[in-house]
């Protein structure tokens, strides 16, 4: 409310401003009427904190003075953002903060509302009071990358973690927002709180290696980023894609994994016409086969044919150097700050023609294409072209059904004749005639291409003198690539050693042999180290096996011991106990099983369409093709539903601490742990799945005791169930080398599928650790990586409610469970194991 003292005394304010500070008095000058809007007392109160910020520090009362213009536009308030800003007064050198709180306050208001935005300030206020460097961090962050365009709760997502951290290792916000945002972008919140106590450790070891780590320029943070990435991983699949390139092209490709990471955005195969290079992961299988197949169509079909290349350099008025490599800039430099608009036309008009060539190999190429590109999300910028590439891939399909062309732009690529010149031609006269929006920014750009696409031009090209001659020179290549290694230096495009943890090993070999290679050869290698082992067993220690050291980044030899027992222990009378008090559970979980029997999946070959290729088919198509006939191609496998071949061990943790007392008398842990076991065997047992169970416990490297319970081929008789109800807890939780003695008795067991589901109520440890937790946290991680390269499948079920900083490091995303209340481990373990199995 406006009254004649209050407008005096808003004049004598002035006044004073204009006689302290001419500067100032004349910036607020400019705001001022849209202030006044809201009354004198608002007003007043606005004017004094302009006057308090600008002595308490010049740029902080510019920043507040200058931001709120914009800031009273979208909060339609004044008085409670102006009490927020005088907050910052308490703190020495707080002005940045200042300046990034008022340049962000209009979009937190926008985004977040006005209880959004309190809270937003609120947590930034907090930081403030900790460390200014930190509350800086904070508030400099525009709103929508701290909340992930989920609102308030993104940004309490995102800084929770952060509480915790501050709370046990004193890591400050500032070190690692920018790197927890992009963590949080890429795997989810929940990957955030284990990333940064990966990156506090590697802090104490040295800062400047913790700094990069946490901005994710260092190798091990990249690497531990893509370890973690969810879709399909290329490199675990290079010897299935060089199959399948060398079925339908006639030859093989040379492989090689590209420099893709993270934070460059959406991945794709790229090539330079001598090779092929992947990502470590792309979204999913079909779009990686897809990239694979249009990829090296490029250097099957003449893109870096040496004439072709030619006389495109010529349409482009760009010069072509006569030998070495070509980079592809000088083409798109006459168009300036449009060159990535001609950049997508010109890909777009040189992939159909490489797609419609590449139908004419692989039946069913241009519908797969579409079907994933018909399900992809369209860039708002960008869509209109995204829109053009399905319509051309239709047309490509249309030509290859005999149904003609209707849109005539295309027909000339369709032409058996056509080459990359052609593409740049027509892609000019597109360029010239249609109203195609500007591409300015380059995720809308790489957004604007399909599943399995990406920009043609990012590498050096390597211009092909003779298709046939390029053939001989690349199938000698792959030749060479497969042929061993015998004693010389490791090529230095060999992908990272999948058991090298999170640091490179500067190319010198690891001391187990085996690890590193094909998931073939590693199976084999370790196949072989157990032999030696079970050769080696008659030592009173038992069986040796390595240990991952982290700190030295290599496998000590026969470093831990694994000794099988009996366990002597058994108590038939707890074991009745058990039966009666879960009796009702097991009767329902029985009937269950009954009315579902377990079915696997099992493949039905030659099929016209299908989720993947049948190998043999493909050559039998085209031995048929060459041979002059017109075969079916029918060379696609899909699955139905059959009777499943698994074999499962249940590895029980029998530490000392399972033996604790559960609060609000809940009995013992031991309780919960003997009664999920038997009701595991007991479902087991009426399923018919190959199963046996152990347990381990340790006291020091050279005495893991490991506890056969019953083994795959012995029956749940008394004498197993007994044994059951006398587990007990002793020593302590060396859990990799239990994992890897688990890994090798799966050897013998015929079955398609091996799960271990490893129960356990802590993290690994002994007593001989030195007190450095992720020593045996690291060697458990790469005994769970050696198990899943030898086919077995690692999962652990876990009561330990803080098993969510150390497990997802372990045994990755997905593949662990925390269970919210001990008292249901019973019922839950046999309830996990099938939905595992399905």
């Amino acid at each position: 409310m406006t009254t004649r003292s209050g407008q005096q005394a808003v004049e004598e304010q002035l006044r004073q401003l204009r006689d302290s500070s001419t500067i100032a008095y004349r910036e607020i000058e400019q705001v001022l009427p849209q202030i006044r809007a809201h009354g004198d007392d608002a007003t007043l109160a606005w004017i004094a904190a302009c006057r308090r910020l600008y002595d308490y520090d010049r740029e902080a009362g510019k920043a507040f003075i200058h931001g709120s213009r914009e800031a009273e536009r979208v909060s339609e308030t004044v008085a409670p953002w102006t009490a927020q800003a005088l907050q910052f007064t308490r703190w020495r050198g707080a002005w940045r903060a200042l300046e990034g709180f008022m340049a962000n306050l209009p979009r937190a208001y926008g985004s977040l509302g006005h209880a959004g935005e309190r809270r937003w300030a609120e947590i930034g206020f907090v930081w403030c009071e900790r460390q200014v460097d930190s509350g800086c961090a904070y508030f400099t962050t525009p709103v929508v990358d701290l909340s992930g365009r989920q609102g308030i709760t993104g940004i309490e997502q995102l800084t929770q973690p952060a509480e915790e951290l501050f709370e046990t290792r004193k890591l400050l916000l500032a070190t690692y927002l920018a790197g927890g945002i992009r963590v949080r972008n890429l795997l989810g919140a929940q990957a955030i709180l284990p990333w940064a106590l990966r990156g506090a450790d590697i802090m104490q070891s040295g800062r400047a290696r913790g700094e990069a780590y946490f901005r994710l320029e260092s190798e091990e943070s990249l690497a531990l980023l893509l370890d973690q990435l969810p879709g399909f991983r290329l490199a675990d699949r290079n010897r299935l894609l060089y199959m399948l390139l060398d079925v339908w092209y006639g030859h093989g490709f040379e492989l090689k994994e590209g420099s893709w990471s993270p934070e460059k955005g959406r991945p794709f195969v790229e090539t330079d016409g001598r090779s092929v290079y992947f990502p470590a992961v792309m979204p999913n299988r079909d779009e990686a086969v897809l990239a694979a197949l249009h990829a090296a169509g490029h250097m099957r079909f003449g893109t870096f044919d040496r004439l072709a290349m030619e006389a495109l350099f010529r349409l482009a008025g760009a010069e072509f150097p006569e030998a070495g490599p070509v980079s592809w800039a000088p083409l798109y430099a006459r168009y300036g700050d449009d060159a990535l608009r001609f950049q997508l036309i010109f890909d777009l008009c040189e992939d159909l023609r490489v797609d419609f060539r590449v139908q004419q190999l692989v039946p069913n190429y241009l519908q797969r294409m579409l079907a994933t590109a018909r399900s992809g999300a369209r860039h708002p910028e960008t869509g209109v072209y995204y829109g053009l590439a399905v319509t051309s891939i239709e047309q490509a399909l249309a030509a290859s059904r005999n149904d003609g062309v209707r849109d005539e732009r295309f027909a000339p690529l369709l032409e058996p004749s056509a080459t990359v010149a052609d593409a740049w031609r027509i892609a000019t006269a597109i360029y010239a005639a249609d109203g195609l929006p500007p591409v300015t920014d380059l995720e809308a750009f790489h957004a604007a291409y399909l599943p399995g696409r990406g920009p043609n031009t990012t590498r050096l090209a390597h211009p092909q003198q003779d298709q046939d001659e390029q053939r001989q020179q690349t199938r000698s290549g792959a030749e060479g690539e497969k042929r061993p290694q015998d004693g010389g230096e490791e090529s230095s495009e060999t992908p990272q050693n999948a058991e090298s943890g999170d640091e490179r090993d500067g190319g010198k070999r690891q001391e187990m042999a085996g690890f590193g290679e094909s998931s073939g050869a590693s199976t084999r290698a370790s196949g072989r180290s157990d032999e030696q082992r079970r050769d080696a067993g008659s030592s009173d220690k038992g069986i040796a096996y390595p240990e991952w050291d982290y700190r030295e980044q290599r496998y000590k030899r026969n470093w831990s011991w694994v000794q099988e027992r009996k366990l002597a222990e058994s108590n038939i009378t707890e074991t009745n106990r058990l039966m009666n008090q879960y009796a009702v559970a097991l009767k329902r979980l029985k009937k269950a099983i009954q009315a579902q029997k377990p079915t696997r999946m099992a493949p039905q070959l030659r099929q016209l369409d299908g989720e993947d290729m049948d190998l043999n088919a493909v050559v039998s198509y085209v031995v048929e093709r060459h041979a002059g006939r017109s075969p079916k191609p029918a060379i696609y496998k899909r699955r139905e539903m059959r009777q499943r071949e698994i074999a499962v061990t249940l590895l029980a943790d029998m530490s000392t601490s399972i033996m604790q007392h559960l609060p609000e008398g809940g009995g013992r842990l031991v309780d919960r742990v003997r009664a999920g076991v038997l009701l595991f065997a007991e479902s087991m047992d009426e399923v018919g799945d190959a199963y046996s169970i152990a347990g381990f416990c340790s006291k020091y490297r050279d005495n893991v005791s490991y506890y056969t319970i019953k083994g795959f081929e012995q029956p749940l008789s008394q004498d197993v169930r007994s044994q059951i109800g006398g587990i007990s807890g002793r020593l302590a939780t060396r859990m990799g080398a239990a994992i890897r003695h688990a890994t090798a008795c799966f050897e013998g067991i015929e079955s398609r599928r091996r799960l271990l589901l490893i129960l356990s109520d802590g993290r690994p440890e002994d007593y001989d650790d030195g007190g450095d937790r992720r020593y045996l946290h690291e060697d458990t991680r790469m005994a769970v990586k050696e198990a899943v390269a030898r086919g077995v499948h690692p999962f652990c079920i876990t009561v330990d409610t803080m098993a969510n900083q150390y497990l997802p490091q372990i045994f990755g995303r997905g593949h662990y469970l925390v269970l919210d209340h001990i008292n249901s481990l019973p019922n839950k373990l046999p309830e996990i194991y099938f939905r595992l199995r399905r």
